[in-house]
């Protein structure tokens, strides 16, 4: 019985020290997240509507704000596919500063009809990886 009784109270003791370093953990997580950049977008998504097949090229640029507490640096901007272009601020943010990422999407010698696409965004900051959307509908030519 005294075995029995030494057992489950290491037992508890081991869980009440494990459950103590995991809350320190997220403690430390946390303070580590409240001093890192941040990013927040103006929007994520654009539709450039309805377009001509005779005027291929559109762009559009998305804004963003760094509403953390250290620079913000974006490490990689890739587009879903050779027909979208995006361009990005280089040079890191500071808090409370504002960048853009301009996307070009390029439909010649594309078929004609609706597409969407995708540029994953990946920096320093909370969140880590963003994604953007643009899509819209290009025409035939007449």
């Amino acid at each position: 019985m005294k075995k029995l009784i030494l057992l489950t109270s290491l037992f508890f003791l081991i869980l009440t020290g494990a459950m103590a370093q995991d809350n320190k953990t997220v403690q430390t997580t946390t303070v580590a997240q409240a001093n890192q950049a941040q990013i927040k977008f103006d929007k994520t998504t654009h539709n450039f509507g309805n377009f001509s097949e005779a005027n291929p090229v559109q762009s559009c640029v998305f804004t963003f704000t760094n509403i953390g507490k250290a620079p913000l640096i974006i490490n990689q901007a890739v587009a879903s596919c050779g027909c979208t272009v995006p361009e990005y601020t280089k040079q890191p943010i500071q808090p409370n500063g504002k960048g853009e990422i301009k996307v070009t999407y390029n439909g010649k010698g594309k078929f004609p009809g609706h597409f969407k696409k995708t540029i994953t965004i990946r920096t320093n900051g909370i969140p880590e990886m963003t994604r953007l959307y643009i899509e819209g509908v290009m025409e035939e030519a007449k």
